[in-house]
């Protein structure tokens, strides 16, 4: 293997020794499988193909200063890939075969899981897809689970710095009662051609509003939206938008430190009178927003004139990677370690 520069990784694909497969056949799953194999062999009419009976997961391992691997919150996204499942009438992938699944990986690729104080991590993406042939619409017969690693630098180039976003009103990430509450690919090819727009324009992500009304705050498209107003940790409540494990943790953190958490409707009138703002989520983690710009309205609420992060984005950012990376303990049981 050829040295890699852990500090100047971006968040992208490299290629790793192994990944580990499980399938889904006569109404059962079978035993998990290693591969060192990048390609997949599947059926012309599959519906992951046809009707996108396909949904992912994101989850992240980091080495610690004691030397030991860590895996952050993988029973949540277990749970997560099963309530995805149910969305688009998938097998169920078991919670535990999940974890089991995510430990074997993490080994098997060890040696690519970035050293401590490099700012980059193992990156985990678990997935899961329709392989039964069906040329009518109606759900497959037969399913696989997939997981592989890459070793990732952090999301946005930036880092921990304060970055643009925008609002457009012209585009939707996902139906008022679609699947916005579920990690399929679907919802991010429909904000594909928003962030595209937004970035030409030197925006880090489009803050999407209510697919309903255009009158509240949804979510950004890779991301969660978060305010801090009057001691208050603030995040939209909505029936479109992505169940974050990030902006879950986050809140139990805001709580413990003697915050208020509000999880509730956010006119986007609002954003003038809150004091930090800020989109989370696996990959981010916290990316402080500096402005958001109201495109439509010709409007911009700004929460960052000298380009550095809130102080409540900020303690939180550094509790949340203390957590993770072992520097701190874990009261919350999050953290696996692998032994």
């Amino acid at each position: 293997m050829d040295a890699i520069n852990w500090s100047e990784l971006s968040f992208g694909y490299m290629k790793t020794d192994y990944n580990v497969r499980c399938y889904y056949r006569d109404g059962k799953w079978g035993e998990l499988e290693v591969s060192s194999s990048e390609l997949l062999t599947i059926h012309i009419a599959a519906t992951c193909l046809h009707y996108g009976q396909e949904a992912f997961e994101g989850l992240k391992a980091f080495r610690g200063k004691d030397g030991q691997v860590r895996v952050f919150r993988m029973d949540e996204n277990g749970k997560r890939l099963q309530a995805s499942s149910r969305g688009i009438v998938m097998a169920e992938f078991p919670v535990e075969k999940f974890e089991e699944a995510v430990r074997k990986v993490v080994k098997l690729n060890e040696r690519f899981v970035p050293p401590y104080g490099s700012g980059a991590s193992l990156y985990i993406r678990p997935l899961l897809i329709g392989l039964g042939a069906q040329v009518g619409v109606a759900p497959a017969s037969e399913y696989m689970f997939l997981v592989f690693v890459t070793p990732v630098g952090p999301y946005f180039k930036s880092g921990f710095k304060p970055a643009p976003v925008c609002i457009m009103r012209g585009y939707d990430r996902a139906a008022p009662l679609g699947t916005g509450t579920i990690k399929v690919g679907g919802n991010y090819a429909a904000s594909l051609v928003a962030g595209r727009k937004a970035q030409e324009n030197g925006y880090a992500a489009v803050l999407y509003l209510d697919p309903k009304e255009k009158k509240y705050l949804d979510e950004c498209g890779p991301a969660n939206f978060f305010g801090i107003k009057d001691n208050s940790y603030i995040t939209p409540g909505s029936n479109s938008i992505l169940p974050s494990i990030t902006n879950k943790s986050l809140q139990q953190l805001a709580k413990d430190m003697g915050l208020n958490v509000e999880r509730r409707s956010i006119e986007v009138e609002e954003l003038a009178t809150l004091e930090e703002a800020a989109e989370c989520g696996t990959a981010a983690v916290i990316t402080p927003i500096s402005q958001i710009d109201d495109l439509d309205e010709h409007k911009s609420y700004v929460f960052s004139k000298d380009g550095k992060p809130g102080p409540i984005c900020e303690k939180l950012y550094n509790k949340l990677k203390s957590i993770q990376c072992g520097d701190e303990p874990d009261p919350y049981g999050w953290v696996t370690i692998l032994q």
